[in-house]
């Protein structure tokens, strides 16, 4: 079997406007080239595990799970908090606590981020967003950065004393508690991260009960157990000198995606597009076979999300990626089209395989196993010619992130797609599905 295209797996070679795929053929190394565009900056973890600004148009080769790294591509988002980083900016309303800037050294490794700390009294100590956010009845995501300094922090979002939820987040263990609810606002998800350092990135989704502004609080809490009471807040009486290093706060629309820091107004980070890798020599028209190690993001969406072997004109694809959660893979040859979303992918990593027969057999396999020999009319290919994110209509664009894209200019055998398809270590299965290894005895 000859592997005509490969990328990623660890080897990774970028520049602005382009990250690099190629053919290593007899040692013979040719560049296939994506092309890239995003035409704002954006920002990625490093292999330091710090938060960088990543300038126009460069690809962002992403940290942040993993040693090896990883082509991040995201569609456009915008935070709406407007002083991401500068709570002490009036932009932010203060209730029974000071804010004091530049305190401690930040995810970004700068000495940027500001101490929280409640005043010596009773009653409930936050901060939360001026002007209120509109989150226009939408799925969003509330995300920040804190760390311990004696006190925990929660996040609520209320619409008036008994609509409201909030959750708490237990920066010490790393643990974020299941959110509490009151009135019609219901449904809302937490996470929390390990950034290192102590940090953790805490978030909240949610969706809203109604359409309008909302209050967004940021309270600091003197335990991880706490009910929380109207507007989702706690009231008690602080020792005025515990608190929390906090940085970083971001609101969009959506799933959580990487941060975006505002400086006076809401930011943008545009989509992000790879696309017009290969050339008609590296893909065979009558016999191929299309991997993908990736993850995607928003696993709930009810979009596609493509990476496909495609004609110039887009008459002719094959394609495999994600659809609500499940692995998808297509073929169309300008007459016949088959198609399937069949099989739940994993969370973590997932690695997917379409193999093919031109107009004679197809076969699916995901993380080991083979889940589908497609039945119907197998699509007759041709004029294949280059690899790009998208359909054949360059919609349903792949987003997420990729570990490893390969084509083979042959049908592989099940032995095959077995095995390059499967962990190959039980710790390495276990790493990257995101998994606790437990010891016993």
């Amino acid at each position: 079997m000859a592997q005509t295209l490969k990328f990623g797996n660890k080897t990774w070679a970028t520049k602005v406007g382009s990250t690099l795929a190629y053919n290593d053929e007899n040692g013979n190394y040719k560049p296939l080239p994506f092309a890239f565009t995003r035409s704002t900056s954006a920002t990625r973890v490093n292999k330091e595990g710090l938060i960088e600004v990543v300038t126009n148009d460069r690809p962002r080769i992403d940290y942040t799970d993993t040693s090896d790294g990883v082509l991040l591509l995201e569609k456009a988002a915008t935070n709406l908090i407007q002083y991401s980083e500068a709570f002490d900016n009036s932009y932010w309303a203060k209730t029974n606590l000071t804010i004091t800037s530049n305190q401690v050294i930040s995810p970004d490794g700068a000495l940027n981020s500001d101490l929280l700390t409640p005043t010596a009294s009773l009653g409930t100590h936050s901060i939360g967003t001026t002007p209120l956010i509109n989150y226009n009845s939408q799925e969003s995501t509330i995300s920040f950065f804190a760390k311990f300094n004696g006190y925990n922090i929660s996040l609520s979002l209320a619409g008036t004393p008994t609509n409201w939820t909030g959750c708490v987040f237990d920066l010490e263990n790393g643990v974020a508690r299941t959110p509490q609810n009151s009135g019609a606002q219901t449904i809302c998800t937490s996470k929390i991260e390990n950034y290192g350092n102590g940090w953790y990135r805490c978030s909240v989704t949610f969706t809203p009960y109604a359409t309008g502004t909302f209050y967004t609080y940021w309270g600091v809490v003197d335990s991880v157990n706490v009910n929380l009471g109207s507007y989702g807040m706690q009231s008690y009486t602080a020792n005025g000198t515990s608190g929390v290093y906090i940085y970083g706060a971001q609101s969009e629309a959506g799933n959580l995606s990487s941060y975006i820091p505002t400086q006076g107004s809401a930011s943008t980070r545009v989509a992000e597009t790879a696309s017009g890798s290969g050339n008609s020599e590296v893909f065979n028209d009558s016999e191929g076979s299309l991997y993908m190690d990736f993850d995607v993001i928003e696993k709930t969406s009810s979009s596609y999300y493509i990476v496909s072997v495609r004609s110039s004109n887009g008459s002719n694809v094959l394609g495999v990626g994600g659809r609500q959660g499940k692995a998808f893979a297509e073929m169309f040859d300008g007459t016949n089209y088959i198609s399937n979303n069949s099989a739940n992918l994993v969370d973590g990593k997932n690695k997917i395989f379409l193999t093919y027969n031109s107009g004679s057999s197809a076969k699916l396999f995901l993380n080991g196993i083979k889940v589908l020999d497609f039945t119907g009319t197998i699509p007759t290919l041709s004029n294949l010619s280059e690899l790009t994110q998208g359909d054949r209509f360059l919609g349903n664009k792949y987003y997420g992130n990729i570990s490893e894209i390969g084509y083979y200019d042959t049908a592989l055998t099940d032995l095959e797609l077995e095995t390059l398809t499967s962990y190959r270590t039980w710790i390495s299965m276990v790493n990257e599905l995101n998994l606790n290894i437990i010891y016993n005895g």
